[in-house]
């Protein structure tokens, strides 16, 4: 404005000017510069890596799990047990459906893990329970700086002990409790999977301890905590502490039932099952599950199937090696949108 209070003639002219440009550069097309929070627009979460970037993957870098990629980890042995390390990614074949997929990342050998130890302290445990807590003492103590664990307890109740973390120490809860109660075995499964579906970690198991069968559960079942376990990508081991001569009988029916459904969640999962009647070998059973979960291979691979339908797809691992012995997932329900 001029001191008379009119506008300037030269200041209409000049921004007259500058409304023609603007209007003219809308008119071809031309952006407008981006502000900041423009320029950088994050990848969907469902997006592939390029086979380039899925190769800069490191061996300890935690994995971020995109909701369409698939996991797989492999355990694989000889035909005495011992690990069979060395294998390279052109070494193992994924087959998905039987149809061959490409496999976008491969991580060999020892690796940070996150597991979860389950407790059984219902009242049928007893003598054994004091054995149970001091073998998963002894697991904690053979982790590393880098490796993760959480402590469950079930009976009639499910309690989270302990909280994902590398400390050497298990509560003083897990000794200072008593066995008494009923089982809520499969709530304290499925609690546990949701908490470890939240962990980064390429390598996710469940370590589950029990001396019988689930009598109480109020959220989750067998299948339910099954399904989940398998779309995660999340290995259950099962270590059954139930005594042979208590299978015996017409009122044996739980028991049975129990023990198998312990074999089937570690044979689908890729997990290992371990019958220890007595508990006098648990805690040497835990130490070779923290060496398993340190040498295993990891596979991710994006599905050439992109049908979201939450349909079942049968999983099948093979390695050029003759002579070894391979446990993995048997397969996973597809995302459903």
């Amino acid at each position: 404005m001029s001191r008379s209070g009119k506008p300037n003639a030269k200041r209409v002219v000049r921004a007259g000017s500058l409304l023609c440009c603007i209007a003219f550069a809308i008119s071809l097309g031309i952006p407008s510069p981006a502000s900041p929070q423009e320029k950088k627009k994050p990848r969907p979460e469902n997006q592939a890596q390029t086979a380039g970037s899925a190769d800069q993957i490191q061996d300890d870098e935690p994995l971020r799990l995109h909701s369409d990629m698939v996991v797989v980890n492999v355990t694989v042995t000889d035909l005495k047990g011992q690990y069979t390390r060395g294998l390279k990614k052109e070494d193992f074949k994924v087959t998905e459906d039987d149809s061959a997929q490409p496999v976008n990342s491969f991580s060999a050998e020892e690796a940070p893990f996150a597991a979860a130890i389950l407790i059984d302290m219902s009242g049928s445990m007893g003598y054994k329970f004091s054995l149970v807590r001091a073998a998963a003492a002894s697991f904690i103590d053979h982790i590393r700086v880098d490796d993760q664990v959480a402590v469950y307890g079930f009976n009639n109740k499910v309690r989270l002990i302990q909280e994902f973390s590398d400390s050497r120490d298990i509560s003083d809860y897990v000794w200072d409790a008593k066995a008494e109660d009923s089982t809520r075995l499969y709530d304290c499964i499925d609690e546990a999977l949701q908490a470890l579906m939240q962990r980064p970690e390429k390598r996710r198991a469940v370590l589950m301890i029990s001396d019988g069968w689930d009598s109480s559960s109020r959220k989750a079942s067998f299948d339910s905590v099954l399904k989940k376990a398998l779309s995660a990508g999340v290995t259950i081991h099962t270590l059954d502490l139930i005594e042979d001569g208590a299978l015996v009988g017409s009122d044996s029916f739980p028991l049975r039932r129990g023990r198998g459904e312990m074999k089937t969640f570690a044979e689908q999962t890729g997990g290992r099952y371990v019958h220890s009647p007595q508990g006098d070998t648990l805690e040497a059973e835990f130490n070779g599950l923290v060496d398993e979960l340190r040498n295993q291979y990891t596979l991710t691979y994006y599905s050439t199937n992109h049908k979201r339908d939450g349909r079942w797809r049968k999983l099948n691992v093979s390695v050029s090696r003759q002579g070894t012995i391979i446990r993995s997932r048997r397969g996973y329900w597809a995302p459903k949108s």
